[in-house]
């Protein structure tokens, strides 16, 4: 490993980094399907499941329709469901608003911090570094989990997209962190699980991109992005850290 600076700032992304947002997201499908199969004209839980996590595949791998639908995640999942419901021959205008209530609650209850989440971060405020949260989405959302998990405290500084209105890639948002920090580019790292948002933003500024792969999924094939650091846990980023050398 490359010799390490000690860092005066480390941002951080929100889901799937700090919060695990996704881990139950096949039992949350599930449990959906199980709950309203009877009232989707008898169609067996499997195949609504089936349907609704295809929908959603379908609907989050298109650039443009992700950057939107975040912005308003009640309406992104009423659409899926609804395409979904669509597929299998159900006509429903009021039931997919329904299951995307219950979506979203089943979601809140699965949600969780990843395991060493809270001893890196109090780890890392005893030090000197600046800590930042900078998450996508829309305020409403973002700003109930910040609250319910208590992570203001933790960070010096919270950009929210819905709230600077301009989201992660953009050069903006990692430049306007960096001012409110007082910190340098070469100065700071960012750590995260999205490849484009968390690396490939952060380094073309300036910033050292770490990419968390919590999953051990690995580099997809054929990627020219290179992550200078990937770590699989935020335990590895506390021992970077700790590895590394004052910049003076």
């Amino acid at each position: 490993m490359p010799d390490l600076i000690f860092p005066k700032a480390i941002l951080f992304d929100m889901d799937d980094t700090i919060l695990n947002s996704t881990g139950k997201s096949a039992e949350c499908w599930q449990t959906l399907a199980q709950r309203f199969a009877p009232a989707c004209g008898g169609v067996h839980p499997e195949a609504l499941c089936q349907a609704m996590v295809e929908s959603s595949r379908w609907f989050w791998s298109d650039p443009d329709r992700h950057r939107t639908g975040r912005l308003d995640m009640m309406a992104a999942r009423t659409k899926v469901i609804a395409d979904a419901l669509q597929q299998l021959g159900i006509a429903d205008e009021a039931l997919p608003r329904e299951m995307a209530k219950v979506l979203r609650a089943l979601r809140d209850d699965a949600m969780s911090f990843f395991p060493e989440a809270v001893e890196v971060l109090t780890a890392l405020q005893a030090m000197p570094i600046a800590l930042a949260l900078v998450t996508n989405g829309e305020p409403g959302e973002q700003r109930a989990k910040i609250e319910r998990f208590e992570l203001a405290s933790y960070f010096e500084t919270i950009v929210v997209e819905g709230e600077f209105g301009i989201g992660k890639p953009d050069l903006q948002v990692y430049r306007h962190t960096l001012d409110l920090l007082g910190v340098v580019p070469r100065e700071a790292w960012m750590v995260g699980d999205n490849l484009e948002w968390d690396v490939l933003g952060p380094q073309r500024v300036g910033m050292r991109g770490i990419w968390l792969d919590a999953r051990g999924s690995g580099l997809p094939p054929g990627m020219s992005l290179h992550p200078d650091r990937i770590i699989r846990s935020l335990t590895e980023l506390l021992e970077d850290v700790k590895r590394a050398r004052p910049s003076h």
